[in-house]
């Protein structure tokens, strides 16, 4: 059979991760770290698993070539397996960026940042890095020096192993990413906000967004921890849901924002990269004030057609970027 790159690569990993999956009783998605960290080094490397099986595995990763694939080609191989694997084992906080998302998102910071040929890049949410990945292949014209962080074991790992087999070199960083990050303040801020409330009641109180009874929204904390950690004058893109600004927090969210950041713009996704109107996101552009630095004169609104629309995206593309002109 004739496979495409990306075909033939998800089924070696897909191949190996069942054989390590069996082999180590464990879950696909900690089968598949295994499995991504072996074909980097092009070896096995686990002591503990059966003759026949380390053959057959040796044999697959003998095969196994990096320069055979392009990024994007490994990107979303791996993207597939991970995908496979979430439906296996579903868990709230195994949610990947949609890939038409991932290219707007990369097209915007791509906008904003067109002046800064180096910059620094940090997701606080960053769980599988398939976001980060997709824009550090997408602005191949910057040199990013890019940082991640996330609570979730599995996912970091899955995101470490995709910056080795696409040979990014992100930092990434295994823990809470609302307690103290030590990571230098970045140029840029990107994620797709973590929806829901927060357990930690004693460190979300160290928060200005810190709701006076209960648990805290996790994504308005996410939201200044942001803040916190980009640049004076430094951009943050990031994916929230359209309720957002109709909670109950809502107003000190917005006096919080107009306190520290200029809201640049607001993009709606279409409803129809969504499941159900409830689940639908835009992205929040902000950028945090600094001295000399104002507000735009107008805000970019802006709600994206269909994508199969092509005229109408086109449209819609031609009027961002008048914007652009007349802003940047």
């Amino acid at each position: 059979m004739n496979f495409t790159p990306i075909e033939e690569l998800f089924h070696q990993l897909d191949e190996t991760a069942k054989i390590l999956q069996e082999e180590l009783s464990c879950t696909y998605l900690d089968a598949l770290g295994e499995t991504g960290e072996n074909l980097f080094q092009g070896k096995v490397l686990q002591d503990d698993i059966s003759e026949i099986s380390e053959k057959r595995l040796n044999k697959q990763y003998a095969e196994f070539s990096l320069d055979k694939y392009g990024k994007e080609e490994i990107r979303k191989a791996f993207q597939l397996a991970i995908l496979k694997g979430m439906k296996e084992n579903v868990q709230p906080n195994h949610q990947m960026t949609p890939d038409a998302v991932g290219m707007f998102v990369s097209y915007l910071i791509g906008k904003f940042m067109n002046n800064s040929k180096q910059f620094t890049l940090l997701d606080p949410a960053a769980g599988t890095g398939n976001l980060l990945f997709t824009i550090l292949n997408q602005l191949t014209q910057h040199e990013i020096s890019s940082f991640g962080s996330d609570v979730d074991e599995t996912l970091i790992r899955l995101a470490y192993c995709g910056a080795n087999l696409q040979e990014h070199p992100v930092e990434l960083f295994n823990q809470d990413s609302l307690e103290p990050l030590f990571i230098d303040p970045a140029d840029a801020v990107v994620s797709d906000l973590p929806v829901g409330y927060y357990p930690n009641d004693v460190r979300a109180a160290e928060y200005e967004l810190a709701r006076e009874t209960g648990h805290s929204y996790a994504h308005h904390l996410f939201i200044e921890q942001g803040v916190n950690h980009v640049k004076d004058g430094g951009y943050l893109f990031y994916i929230v849901p359209n309720n957002l600004f109709l909670s109950d927090e809502a107003p000190r969210l917005n006096q919080y924002l107009k306190e520290h950041t200029f809201i640049q713009g607001l993009v709606q996704l279409p409803l129809s990269m969504f499941k159900n109107e409830a689940a639908a996101k835009s992205i929040l552009i902000l950028q945090k004030k600094k001295e000399g630095i104002k507000a735009p004169k107008n805000t970019m609104l802006v709600q994206l057609p269909k994508l199969s629309d092509m005229e109408a995206t086109q449209a819609m593309m031609n009027k961002m970027n008048e914007w652009f002109k007349e802003e940047k």
